[in-house]
């Protein structure tokens, strides 16, 4: 996909419905476009939405490569915090206008993010208005007011009860969207650490307090994106 003369990979899965689909912008983590990644937006496929993940590392490897030219988590993790945020928001609004435009979608967009991509997405919605939705997984809020209140969709939170890092931000962010008139549901998973999406999935015991939030997470979000379908 074309973004001026940035050329940015992506990822995109289609479901089996009779009808148009709303479209959905997945954020990778800081890992970058993992197996892990595509197999979010295969599940969000099968769910009945059509699933984008764009590789936010297209072209800042060697020779023009992305996030697999990096060398592995240490190669991304040195390149991704560099990233220009004006150029992450440009990525996302080329994803944005393309995903929307195909014919198979209904013109509507949300956005979900993780990690790294949980704290994109929440100040992508900063950014673009015409979103949705806006699911921020174990991400953190813009702390300015005055992007907090561009903010145009409701913002869903899913947490871990054990990340203390990113759980000490929820209060401040809860105010913040308060104050802003803008809605804002956070929900903390017992026992779930960082990463529960991810690590969940690796589980097969339905004890694990991470594969718990991770199904549970799962079931919230489709029902969210379910809400959008009806309306």
């Amino acid at each position: 996909m074309r973004n001026g003369d940035r050329t940015v990979r992506c990822f995109i899965a289609y479901p089996e419905v009779p009808n148009k689909a709303h479209a959905v912008i997945v954020i990778h983590e800081i890992f970058g476009m993992t197996d892990w990644v595509r197999g979010v937006v295969d599940q969000l496929a099968e769910a009945g939405y059509i699933a984008i993940a764009p590789d936010l590392l297209s072209g800042m490897g060697p020779n023009g490569g992305g996030s697999e030219a990096l060398g592995g988590p240490d190669g991304v993790r040195g390149v991704i915090g560099r990233l220009p945020p004006d150029q992450i928001t440009s990525d996302l609004n080329a994803v944005a206008k393309y995903v929307t435009a195909l014919p198979a979608a209904d013109g509507t967009v949300s956005v979900g993010g993780f990690c790294w991509g949980g704290s994109q997405a929440f100040r992508y919605a900063t950014n673009n208005k015409d979103l949705q939705a806006d699911c921020v997984f174990y991400g953190t809020a813009p702390d300015s007011a005055e992007a907090i209140a561009r903010i145009n969709c409701p913002v869903d939170g899913f947490y871990g009860g054990n990340d203390a890092r990113v759980g000490a931000t929820i209060p401040r962010t809860k105010e913040m969207m308060q104050a802003a008139g803008k809605t804002y549901e956070p929900v903390t998973y017992p026992g779930a650490g960082h990463g529960f999406m991810r690590t969940g999935e690796q589980s097969t015991d339905d004890s694990n307090p991470n594969r718990k939030a991770r199904n549970e997470a799962w079931a919230r979000w489709k029902e969210i994106l379910a809400g959008l379908k009806s309306n």
